[in-house]
């Protein structure tokens, strides 16, 4: 079968030449459509329920939040496990589902499940999704800085300004803020006062509530014109909470500041950010979507970066700290560097121990050819271009080179011992059958060696 394949080939070589033409320009399209990344993603479809219980203690959130959410996900279907994860005020439930499920298809059935679960969790209790990114979604991270500027001030500018910035980036599904301060209103009461005037503190958390709202009513028609009547009572200040009325004793109002003491305070943290050991600092990591172009998605943060800085307040920047794409392109390079190190060498060989120069075509020729197929296969069958398939790719280019090397070197020989008579034609033609069958199992042998070692290795993942 090979050899009747060789012999045809070298037979219709216009058939061949165009062939050649279509794979080369395939090849360069699915180049340029081959998602780009440096670290092969080789996590587990899952999708992470996420919920808050402030201020419980994590067995509390165990028993109330964490077992009803994972006794519901246990019948999630093509879910294979269910891990559930209790801290203090924080529940997180992961649903790991089988190898090649649709990863929006698993979060659609999750929500399915969710929405009949969350009946069974505490009053005021939301879960929520995780974002539809993998372990390795990582790409991007950045700090705000500011020399003017608090931590207090710069985490505001992350979390108002920059993250929404970025965030309408094509491929972001995520953009977390880490370090700072987060600015909360702290009321901290006097309990002295409220036994004496006689407030429960029950009192003081509604009547916080309720002050805080905007109310709406009906219209009032003037001189043909309608107006909207509104009642507005957002809190916008410290005062605005001072001035809340928590008791009337005979037409006497006790406010909330004669029995408790209203500050501007930060959130309680779970952890800091720290920048090279010089202090804290405050950050944003971005996250790309499951099935995004690493390249891309960097390429378009780095894009609303240069539309977000310029409006920025005067001495806040923006300085990136993690930027994968410099590692994407080394990979990249790496693989140039191979190919023409290659070239280069096969060239040389067949020049200096054959003599002859037409000889180092092809192996030049058909080494760039070999790598725009194996990318048409990895568009095909919806790879990744990674550390890994780059990797393998340039111990394929020594592979063909030997194979090349030894096919030439063949036909050489037996144009040496060929009668006169005989046709150049026929005799390369009988070069190429005798080694070619043997040059294409062993290339073979090497494919299915890869091939086990990479099965072999995502069974010992999932175990």
């Amino acid at each position: 079968m090979i050899a009747a394949l060789i012999r045809w080939s070298a037979r219709n070589v216009f058939v061949i030449g165009f062939a050649t033409i279509f794979v080369t320009l395939a090849g360069i399209y699915a180049v340029s459509r081959v998602p780009l990344d440096a670290i092969p993603d080789l996590s587990d479809v899952q999708v992470i329920v996420y919920t808050e219980y402030s201020g419980q203690a994590p067995q509390v959130v165990e028993d109330q939040v964490t077992f009803p959410l994972t006794t519901a996900m246990l019948s999630v279907p093509k879910s294979r496990v269910v891990r559930g994860f209790s801290f203090f005020g924080v529940s997180f439930v992961y649903v790991i589902f089988e190898d090649g499920t649709d990863l929006y298809w698993a979060r659609s059935r999750v929500l399915e499940y969710l929405s009949s679960a969350s009946r069974r969790l505490p009053a005021g209790v939301a879960p929520s999704l995780g974002p539809d990114a993998t372990g390795v979604g990582w790409v991007y991270q950045y700090v705000v800085r500011g020399a003017q500027k608090s931590l207090a001030e710069l985490r505001t500018i992350q979390d108002w300004y920059v993250r929404y910035g970025i965030a309408k980036a094509e491929g972001v599904a995520e953009v977390a803020s880490v370090g700072g301060f987060v600015k909360q209103y702290s009321v901290v009461i006097d309990p002295r006062r409220l036994q004496a005037l006689g407030i429960p503190l029950a009192r003081i958390r509604e009547a916080l509530r309720t002050s805080n709202m905007d109310v709406g009513g009906r219209t009032v028609e003037l001189a043909e014109t309608e107006y909207a009547v509104r009642g507005r009572g957002y809190i916008k200040s410290l005062s605005d909470l001072e001035q809340i009325v928590v008791k009337s004793d005979r037409g006497v109002p006790v406010l909330l500041k004669d029995v408790a003491r209203i500050e501007l305070t930060p959130d309680e943290r779970r952890g800091i950010t720290e920048m090279n050991g010089e202090g804290e600092v405050v950050s944003g990591i971005v996250l790309q979507r499951f099935g995004e172009n690493a390249l891309s998605v960097i390429r378009n943060v780095k894009g609303r970066l240069a539309e977000i800085v310029p409006s920025l307040p005067q001495g806040v920047s923006i300085d990136p700290v993690y930027d994968r794409s410099e590692l994407i392109y080394r990979a990249i390079d790496t693989l140039k560097r191979t190919l023409i190190e290659e070239s280069v060498i096969v060239a040389f060989v067949c020049v200096v121990f054959l003599l002859h120069v037409r000889s180092a075509l092809v192996a030049i020729i058909t080494l760039p050819l070999g790598v725009l197929i194996a990318y048409i296969c990895m568009y095909v069958l919806g790879l990744s271009s990674n550390i890994m398939s780059l990797g393998g790719i340039a111990i394929a280019i020594g592979a063909m080179v030997d194979a090349a090397i030894v096919m030439i070197e063949n036909a050489h020989k037996r144009l040496e011992r060929a009668p006169p008579d005989k046709p150049r034609s026929e005799v390369l033609i009988d070069a190429a059958i005798e080694v070619g069958p043997a040059l294409f199992f062993s290339l073979l042998i090497i494919t299915v060696s890869f091939q086990r070692n990479v099965a072999s290795g995502d069974k010992f993942k999932l175990v």
